[in-house]
């Protein structure tokens, strides 16, 4: 019999734990006729609930059921990584554990394996629950990633995917410290088919990632798949060189014509002003990937596990 992963990853989840394993369950009719063992991997990200205690209880009553249990918060990405490293299956899938994302779908996920894709991704074709202004800066931000980024990054995409064994082993490959999920997807390639849903609002519990988490994780994916920002840094370096020396040969020419040295000057204030706020913003990018380079050359751990069963 193959054996399918369940990737759980989890934080301060203790309302949803045996929800999703019920709803999981639903399936084993078909996990039975598709000769499937299953092991369901709980990564515990630091959470400060009664998560690990529900995970345990369910471990105890069904031996498929892991924990993995962090030392500390260490982000989704850590988690997801973590689960990939732990899973043994031929095939894996994460889900996140608010039920977003319906195990519904997984005997048609796996009909697209069995016609010879290597995985199967879903994406959200409407964002209904969601704040409107979340929204707009979420579609944006995906037609930023694809225009500076030769990396794919479907816009509505989830982390909800069934995987091949290769895949797994092709993403566990990329060991970086600064992790962009959604990117590493679309770089390693392979034959993905994308299935679409409407949004499905969290069952209990309220999300984790507010409007600041998303756009720190978004500047991670940005930096992580394009260097297109350090050409635009110094493009404008180049651009702002080029306009100096023009308002030089202007200030010249004026001052051999007219001879009044002081007029203009609210005009030169305001491009001394101008050029050191671009100065700055350049300076932020760079700065930007040489954090990410700082915290890559470290070779800290990813994540730290407290607690395994």
């Amino acid at each position: 019999m193959e054996l399918l992963s369940v990737i759980v990853p989890s934080y301060n989840e203790e309302e949803n734990i045996e929800d999703f394993y019920e709803e999981l369950m639903k399936n084993t009719a078909f996990f039975q006729s598709r000769e499937l063992d299953v092991e369901v991997i709980y990564i515990d990200d630091g959470s400060k609930d009664r998560t690990v205690e529900k995970v345990k209880e369910l471990a105890g009553k069904d031996k498929r059921v892991h924990l993995v249990s962090f030392s500390r918060n260490f982000g989704k990405e850590a988690a997801i990584y973590a689960g990939l490293q732990k899973a043994k299956g031929d095939y894996a899938v994460l889900m996140d554990c608010d039920l977003q994302d319906p195990p519904a779908l997984l005997p048609e996920m796996f009909r697209y394996i069995d016609e010879g894709y290597d995985s199967v991704a879903t994406r959200r074709v409407t964002r209904k629950g969601e704040p409107p202004i979340r929204s707009f800066f979420a579609r944006m931000f995906y037609r930023i990633m694809n225009k500076i980024s030769k990396t794919e990054i479907v816009d509505g995409a989830r982390d909800y995917r069934l995987m091949s064994r290769q895949v797994v082993d092709s993403i566990l490959a990329m060991a970086e410290y600064n992790r962009f999920t959604k990117g590493i997807f679309g770089w390693v390639g392979y034959e993905t088919k994308w299935l679409e849903y409407e949004n499905i609002e969290r069952k209990k519990g309220e999300t984790k990632w507010s409007f600041w988490k998303l756009f720190l994780y978004s500047l991670d994916g940005i930096t992580a798949f394009s260097t297109v920002p350090l050409a635009i840094a110094s493009f404008m370096g180049v651009l702002f060189c080029v306009l100096a020396f023009l308002m030089i040969a202007f200030v010249i020419v004026r001052k051999l014509i007219f001879g009044d040295p002081t007029s203009g000057w609210p005009s030169l204030v305001c491009i001394i002003l101008l050029c050191s706020g671009v100065q700055l913003f350049c300076v932020g990018i760079v700065g930007q990937y040489l954090s990410k380079t700082y915290m890559e050359v470290k070779k800290r751990p990813i994540y730290l596990v407290k607690e395994e069963i």
